[in-house]
């Protein structure tokens, strides 16, 4: 693979600024970046130019962080929004006292962070997956991890809070199922109404 020049291929150094080096920073700006526009417009839309002009950042500095290239930098930032995510449930189980609250909250939170970004912005996740194959098997794990990891946390509130544990795994499917059908309804209209439905009409089917 030809990088732009021959210093593009040296390793940025590892000064600490006092939290990140200069190496972790450029490595962040572009999986920040990448999170974004594959959350705004798929992963096929995205091209690595584009990536390398918004996120500022030279194009041997991503080769270097991201040897596999594209598809290896979406792995990374589909990873990135799915910690994002998480942080979203994780507030959205915080405090609540039983499975229907869970599934009120969270409902809640995704339509706050829907509302804020203009409907520009969807699940990280979601909209990846629909593209990843077998021709894209690290984009293909990182989905899959992703929804794994949000299942199991879903999961194990559900039991924490009453639910028995042979009916917490499919409930906690059917929950994360219907949120982010939710979620792709409510971009596609522009209206938070999904969402809404979701977490009245679904919680009955929570109740210990």
């Amino acid at each position: 693979m030809v990088m732009e020049n021959q210093q593009s291929n040296a390793p940025e150094t590892d000064i600490l600024d006092g939290r990140q080096s200069k190496g972790d920073r450029t490595r962040q700006a572009l999986v920040e970046t990448t999170a974004r526009l594959l959350q705004e417009q798929g992963f096929a839309a995205t091209g690595l130019n584009q990536i390398v002009r918004e996120s500022g950042q030279p194009r041997g500095s991503l080769y270097f962080h991201f040897p596999g290239g594209k598809e290896e930098l979406a792995a990374a930032a589909v990873t990135a929004g799915a910690a994002q995510v998480e942080a979203i449930l994780q507030e959205g189980l915080a405090g609540a006292e039983n499975p229907e609250a869970v599934l009120v909250k969270t409902a809640s939170l995704f339509a706050e962070e829907l509302r804020a970004s203009q409907f520009s912005k969807g699940c990280p996740v979601s909209t990846v997956a629909l593209e990843a194959t077998q021709a894209t098997p690290l984009l293909q794990r990182a989905c899959a991890d992703a929804y794994d990891a949000w299942l199991a946390l879903i999961t194990t509130t559900f039991i924490r809070l009453g639910l028995p544990s042979d009916r917490s795994p499919r409930l906690a499917r059917l929950t994360l199922s219907s949120i982010e059908g939710a979620l792709l309804l409510a971009k596609a209209t522009q209206d938070i109404t999904p969402l809404n439905d979701v977490a009245a009409d679904l919680s009955p089917l929570l109740k210990v």
